[in-house]
């Protein structure tokens, strides 16, 4: 069977209070087959006596739709008309500086909640002590969580500073909450031959080796494409990763049988790992795939695979490897940052005794 678009409309909607794509053709049963096929994912609504895909980026791209805008994702029921061209201008302004796309919506996100709750009041007349009230508002009301009220802070500096080119002291008189000292949560070194041991799919055990074995973002590991892996000198090229930076990292030399065999199975056409109708394999799968190993392995611990990361760099400075080296291979712009991985390295702390003991 072979699917043709030109078969089938594609009309946006809603269903269940869920944005959807509706999917409508002829009563037949062939093309009922291939579309199912084509997405198995596809349900019927006995409402609407239609079938329909939710309304993702990765299913308008599949059947010819525009890409939903970060401002077209916004409510913007609750948003004058006034302060909806502030948001068109902070969103024009992000763009032209080329934040990243997670940047982009979270800014937006974060904006268009001050804007909906001032309603006709115009942004650009707000004082910072209407702010500082503001800000209170979503610690004591919303209880918004220090990460969150940070970012919603963040969103807002950008507007005021970078958009109306207010001074930089204009915030200077807001608290901000401390940030956590968090330290970033490692497996062991056996529990992740436990992990890798309850993968049996090639494509899935490559992708969480690779994500550990060269201390990957999973944002990297889904975005690596073919032309990146240079076998012969036994390096990978990390294209355009947070920071808008290039890097390498060395090829586990382990990996590379694997990585034959699996090319040789799944044969990708651009990206190393790529979905199940071509493009990037999805962040959510990937971490789907961690999510289930970690409970087949029995690890208890409450991580995420990020994980995988932070236990390459623990390892790696367990291991005597040297700490600037280690932020070249992470990307981190500042030693600083790696250097949170002293805290979490148990060689020294191993070798303390316990006052307990000597008693």
């Amino acid at each position: 069977m072979s699917f043709e678009l030109k078969n089938y409309t594609f009309a946006l909607g809603t269903h269940k209070d869920k944005n959807v794509i509706w999917v409508r053709f002829p009563n037949d049963t062939v093309l009922r087959n291939e579309l199912k096929q084509r997405f198995p994912s596809v349900s019927f609504s006995w409402t609407n006596k239609c079938w329909y895909l939710t309304d993702t980026k990765h299913f308008r791209e599949c059947v010819g739709l525009d890409v939903k805008t970060v401002l077209e994702s916004i409510q913007m029921g609750d948003i004058s008309e006034i302060n909806r061209l502030a948001l068109k201008r902070m969103h024009e302004t992000l763009l032209l500086k080329f934040y990243s796309e997670n940047t982009l919506k979270t800014y937006c996100g974060e904006f268009a909640q001050l804007l909906q709750i001032i309603k006709n009041v115009n942004v650009d007349t707000l004082t910072p002590e209407r702010l500082r009230s503001y800000f209170l508002y979503c610690t004591k009301k919303l209880k918004l969580s220090e990460n969150t009220l940070h970012s919603r802070m963040n969103a807002i500096k950008f507007y005021f500073e970078q958009v109306l080119k207010c001074e930089k002291m204009f915030f200077d008189e807001i608290p901000r909450p401390k940030k956590q000292s968090l330290l970033p949560k490692v497996l062991s070194k056996q529990e992740v031959v436990r992990l890798f041991a309850q993968v049996e799919n090639i494509k899935h055990q490559i992708i969480l080796k690779l994500c550990y074995g060269m201390g990957l973002r999973v944002s990297e590991i889904v975005a690596l494409k073919i032309t990146d892996i240079d076998s012969d000198r036994m390096l990978v090229r990390i294209e355009n990763s947070k920071g808008k930076k290039d890097r390498y990292t060395p090829l586990p030399q382990s990996i590379l049988d694997d990585l034959h065999h699996y090319y040789e199975e799944y044969q990708p056409k651009e990206y190393l790992f790529e979905g199940q109708y071509g493009g990037q394999y999805s962040i959510r799968s990937v971490q789907a795939v961690f999510k289930t190993a970690m409970k087949k392995a029995k690890i208890k611990k409450t991580i995420g695979i990020h994980g995988l990361r932070h236990s390459y760099a623990t390892h790696l400075l367990e291991a005597g490897t040297d700490m600037v080296f280690i932020q070249k291979l992470l990307g981190h712009k500042d030693v600083k940052t790696t250097q949170i991985y002293a805290k979490v390295t148990d060689k020294q702390l191993s070798r303390v005794k316990s006052p307990l003991d000597s008693l």
